[in-house]
C-alpha cells in the first residue's frame, strides 16, 4: 500500500458520509497515474500554490489601492484567510480538508487589479461581460502551464467556478445555486466571513471607519473584536452544520452577518474615497483595454488559442495593481523628448 492508499483510507475512515474521497474524485481532464505520496486533492493544492497566477495575488487589490501601510489586507492575504477558516470549519464537520483548501487557494485566481473596480470595469468592455469566478476557472483550466492548464480535478474546479455568490444571502445563495460538494459550500461561506471582517479591520486602520461606527446590533451578535466575531460565526456553523449534509448558520448569526456586509457597502466600499480612487483605477484599465485592443502585436504570444479581446481581458485581468499602472505609464503617458548630440 502507498502512502496515497493509506491518507485515502484514513480518509474513508474518519469523513462524514457526505465528505468527498479523494479516490471517489471524478478525476481531470488529462488522465494521470496517481501520485504515490499525495491524493488527487493534495496535488491540486500544490500545483495552485506553485502557479503564476498564485503568486501574483500578492500584488492585487483587496479594497485599497496600492495602500502604503504592510498591514493591508491583499488578494493573497485575503486568500489565506478564507483557506484557514474553510479548514478549520472542515475539520470541524469531518470534511476532506484538502480539497477546502486546494479550492479556497484557487477561488481568486482570476481577479482583477483594482479590486471589484477592476472586474466591473472589464466587465462592460468584454462582449458577454466578465466575472472572476469564471475567470478563475480559465486561468486554471486554459491559461497556466502555456495553455495547457493545471488539470485540476472535477470538484476543485467545479468549486472555484461556484465559490462567488455576490450580494445574496448566504442562504438564498445556498438554494439558487447549489455547490457541488459540501466542502466548495463551506469556502463559499467562508469568504463573505473572511472579506467582511477583515474588510472592517483595515477600514478601522485606514482611518475611513471606527470601530464605534459598527452598529451595536452587529456587536451584540457578533462581537466587538475580529478574532470575536469570526469566533462567534464559526462555531455558529459548525454546531448548526454538525451532524447534517447542509453547511448552515443561525438566522440570528446570519442576520449580523448580513448587517455587517451591508454596512461595509453602505460606509466603505460607497466611501469618497474609495470611490474616487476606483474611479481612476477604471480610467487606466479602460485607456489600456483600448490601447492593447489597437496593438495586439504587444500582448504576450496566444497559447490558449483565444478571440483578440479575450486574449487583451487575459492579459488585463492578469496584471497586479502596480503592473498596470507601470504599463500605463509605459504605453500612454507623455514621456520628454531628449536632446540629440
Amino acid at each position: 500500500m502507498t502512502i496515497r492508499e493509506e491518507i485515502e483510507a484514513r480518509e474513508d475512515a474518519a469523513l462524514a458520509a457526505w465528505g468527498a474521497r479523494s479516490a471517489a474524485s471524478k478525476g481531470r481532464v488529462r488522465s494521470e497515474s496517481p501520485d504515490e505520496l499525495r491524493t488527487a486533492f493534495q496535488r491540486d493544492r500544490d500545483r495552485i500554490v506553485h502557479c503564476k497566477a498564485f503568486r501574483r495575488l500578492k500584488g492585487k487589490t483587496q479594497v485599497f489601492l496600492s495602500p502604503e501601510g504592510d498591514h493591508y489586507r491583499t488578494r493573497l492575504t485575503h486568500t489565506l484567510e478564507v483557506a484557514q477558516i474553510s479548514r478549520t470549519i472542515a475539520r470541524a464537520l469531518k470534511l476532506n480538508e484538502d480539497l477546502v483548501e486546494a479550492i479556497a487557494l484557487g477561488h481568486d485566481l482570476g481577479h482583477t487589479p483594482f479590486g471589484h473596480a477592476g472586474e466591473s470595469t472589464i466587465a462592460k468592455l468584454l462582449p458577454g461581460g466578465f466575472h472572476h469566478s469564471v475567470q478563475s476557472l480559465r486561468v486554471v483550466e486554459v491559461l497556466e502551464y502555456s495553455g495547457k492548464g493545471l488539470n485540476l480535478t472535477a470538484e476543485v474546479r467545479d468549486g472555484i467556478r461556484t465559490h462567488s455568490k455576490g450580494l445574496e444571502r448566504l442562504s438564498d445563495a445556498r438554494e439558487r445555486h447549489p455547490a457541488p460538494t459540501l466542502e466548495a459550500e463551506v469556502v463559499r461561506v467562508c469568504d463573505s466571513v473572511a472579506y467582511a471582517n477583515h474588510d472592517l479591520e483595515d477600514a478601522v486602520r485606514s482611518g475611513l471607519l471606527k470601530a464605534a461606527d459598527l452598529p451595536r446590533a452587529v456587536i451584540d451578535t457578533l462581537g466587538e473584536t475580529h478574532a470575536g466575531r469570526i469566533n462567534t460565526i464559526v462555531k455558529d456553523i459548525v454546531h448548526t452544520s454538525a451532524g447534517s449534509s447542509r453547511i448552515v448558520m443561525t438566522t440570528r448569526i446570519e442576520k449580523g452577518l448580513e448587517e455587517l456586509r451591508g454596512f461595509l457597502v453602505e460606509r466603505l466600499y460607497e466611501a469618497p474615497p474609495i470611490r474616487e480612487a476606483f474611479d481612476r483605477a477604471r480610467q487606466v484599465l479602460e485607456r489600456l483595454w483600448v490601447f492593447y485592443a489597437a496593438h495586439p502585436e504587444i500582448l504576450p504570444p496566444d497559447e490558449a488559442g483565444a478571440e483578440p479581446l479575450q486574449r487583451v481581458c487575459d492579459y488585463v485581468a492578469g496584471m497586479t495593481d502596480q503592473y498596470a499602472l507601470a504599463q500605463f505609464e509605459r504605453h500612454l503617458m507623455p514621456h520628454p523628448w531628449a536632446e540629440e548630440d
